[in-house]
């Protein structure tokens, strides 16, 4: 590392950001957290994880997550590397919806449709640091960032804040707020972290062994588009219910994996267990919690020559999503739990992921 990296954090070169259309004065930086073998490097552009160092059986450190090593490639970026995704994650149909009586036309950013909050999300703007201890008892980073009224077409001034910190023993707390000031809006927050726990640099992840506690996905379309249709996962390629490797399943899909699960235990109203994601030659082994009622598995299927952290290139399913939200276009699925928040009210969205190794594996 150089000697800046020993101050926790290191300003890139940039004094201005794009925001609402126009520059704002928040530097661009990236920003260190440091706790026992856990290292975890983010940057307020889009309030992305950049890099996430974890040892293995053996004690061996690597970097678990895909990333970039410039500025100028996150801002370039077209698959919501690290970055938090929103005002709304995932899809609405036809990028519009009727709230109150009153209709929203979004902008569409994939075909007709809306995908994580249009062409300029929460992963396309400067967040402000509110708030950064790089070391101690809970090394911790808070970002905030204040979305418009009409930005990208939703209603009402939103006032969000993200907090990283590091707990316990190699344990990541993501804490998601939101806070809606003068009108209703949909919200659905989600961390879009790329994982590859043999190290971003090691290949595909076809033979991570994968145990998701969800016993039924949320049926779409041939544009990933929710149906309405809730669906039991049981005898079907979507059938994590046991820990299974992603390899014996996803040739029975067309590209791979893309798909909202319904997790199991009573929505927003308790943490409970999401995933857990086993890579057998390092050992390393992630257990995810949350409280949310939904969780996107993605395994890089659009991935594709993407120029990476010392110039490795990613490729198709290079790594795997596990983003914890609420379920896709619930703005247009009555069935669905809803997503708006009104004013006086906040969102909150919580997850925690437990690292460990297993010295048995091979």
């Amino acid at each position: 590392m150089s000697k800046t990296s020993a101050l926790c954090c290191f300003i890139i070169l940039a004094a201005f950001g794009f925001v609402n259309g126009s520059t704002n004065n928040h530097e661009i930086g990236f920003y260190e957290l440091k706790k026992g073998d856990i290292s975890l490097n983010l940057t307020n552009w889009g309030a992305s994880i950049v890099s996430l160092h974890l040892p293995d059986k053996n004690g061996k450190l690597a970097d678990v997550v895909l990333g970039y090593d410039s500025l100028e490639e996150y801002k370039t970026d077209s698959s919501y590397i690290g970055a938090i995704v929103g005002r709304v994650a995932n899809r609405i149909g036809s990028a519009q919806f009727t709230l109150n009586g009153t209709h929203y036309k979004l902008v569409a950013n994939e075909g007709k449709n809306m995908l994580h909050g249009g062409s300029r999300g929460f992963s396309d703007v400067v967040w402000k640091v509110k708030r950064h201890k790089c070391d101690g008892q809970a090394p911790h980073i808070i970002f905030t960032y204040h979305s418009v009224d009409g930005e990208q077409g939703f209603p009402g001034d939103l006032v969000v804040t993200v907090s990283y910190t590091l707990i316990g023993n190699n344990q990541l707390s993501v804490i998601m707020k939101a806070r809606a000031l003068n009108k209703p809006t949909p919200v659905n927050l989600a961390q879009h972290a790329y994982w590859n726990l043999g190290g971003h640099n090691s290949g595909d992840i076809l033979s991570n062994e994968v145990h998701i506690f969800g016993s039924h996905i949320t049926s779409v379309d041939s544009h990933l588009i929710p149906t309405g249709k809730i669906a039991p996962v049981k005898g079907t390629p979507y059938d994590f219910l046991e820990p299974h490797i992603i390899g014996s399943k996803i040739k029975d899909l067309p590209s791979g994996y893309d798909i909202n699960y319904v997790l199991d235990g009573v929505p927003g109203h308790e943490m409970k267990r999401a995933a857990k994601v086993h890579e057998k030659k390092s050992g390393r082994v992630l257990e995810l919690f949350t409280n949310a009622p939904g969780l996107q598995f993605y395994t890089g299927n659009f991935l594709k020559d993407v120029k990476g952290k010392g110039g490795y290139v990613y490729q198709q399913h290079g790594a795997l999503c596990l983003e914890t939200q609420a379920f896709p276009d619930s703005v247009n699925h009555p069935n669905f739990p809803s997503t708006i928040v009104s004013p006086g009210k906040t969102y909150r969205h919580y997850m925690l992921f437990k690292f460990s190794t297993n010295p048995s594996s091979h």
